[in-house]
């Protein structure tokens, strides 16, 4: 009867201190914020925690996990923001009477940019799908923008 509880019973007190173990250590409880941090979509505080907890503990894969996640979110966001930088600059653009060579030749070379940026960044099955998708849209916009820029 001691031996079938006796297993259990000392895969518990394993299981137990490992999770103390987890939550105690230092660079686990950073890998922790990094990862709450990632989910709510704060990608540079995440990436600085995530970063913080590596360099605590190198065999900590989750902090590099977060770490590698997080950058390539924020090449995503740093995207979007330039999406939108260069659209309002073409929209401010398109506003006058008329558009001369020299502004086609602006839109065209923020359009290629945008364009040229865009296979560069490599999703991974954890991006958020809302932050590729909206990437992708942007990406679209400035392929049709350029598209009636060159004809």
């Amino acid at each position: 009867m001691q031996n079938k509880l006796l297993l259990p019973i000392l895969g518990l007190a394993t299981l137990l201190f490992m999770f103390i173990f987890f939550l105690t250590n230092p660079s686990y409880e950073k890998s922790l914020r990094a990862k709450y941090y990632y989910e709510m979509g704060e990608y540079k505080e995440a990436y600085t925690l995530a970063n913080e907890a590596f360099s605590l503990d190198l065999y900590n894969r989750m902090a590099s996990t977060i770490m590698a996640q997080s950058k390539t979110s924020l090449k995503y966001v740093a995207y979007v923001n330039d999406a939108k930088k260069y659209m309002k600059q073409i929209n401010e653009i398109a506003a006058h009477d008329s558009i001369t060579d020299a502004d086609k030749a602006k839109i065209r070379l923020m359009c290629n940019i945008m364009i040229d940026w865009y296979p560069k960044l490599a999703p991974s099955v954890i991006t958020d799908p809302k932050l590729v998708s909206e990437v992708k849209k942007h990406y679209n916009n400035f392929e049709k923008l350029l598209e009636k820029v060159t004809h």
